[in-house]
């Protein structure tokens, strides 16, 4: 099966990239969107994401592979969540902010502008391949 793409909100006063290379690898947990739920379940070990800065920063920092996956939300009591576990796999050359994403004509249906308060979403390969371009830039 084909490695799939995704990219992952984070708040970085809340968890920023620079923790997650800390900790060597991480819990995404605390998601409680369905949709967002529904692409952590569709995630697989092996898949990669973009490591996005929200509220402050607003920007591709880098990129994480999925470790672990199929967790159920470790902070959810009801246990209807779900997670997965992350690692690093680096840091982007230059990262790649939402303007720079908005301003591309090719990534207006990136559901990063699309589904703006998406944490979890997917990325398509042609956006992927593109967005590594605009991070070498």
């Amino acid at each position: 099966m084909a490695r799939r793409y995704w990219l992952m909100k984070s708040e970085p006063d809340v968890y920023s990239w620079d923790d997650l290379v800390e900790q060597g690898e991480g819990t995404w947990d605390g998601v409680r969107n369905h949709k967002a739920k529904n692409n952590l379940i569709a995630m697989k070990k092996g898949d990669q994401a973009f490591f996005y800065h929200s509220n402050i920063g607003l920007e591709i920092v880098g990129i994480v592979e999925i470790s672990e996956d199929g967790i159920t939300d470790p902070t959810d009591e009801t246990g209807k969540w779900a997670a997965v576990k992350v690692k690093p796999v680096r840091k982007l050359e230059n990262p790649v902010t939402l303007k720079q994403v908005k301003a591309t004509p090719e990534l207006e249906e990136m559901e990063l502008v699309k589904l703006s308060r998406l944490s979890v979403g997917e990325v398509r390969p042609e956006e992927w391949k593109l967005i590594l371009k605009m991070a070498q830039d």
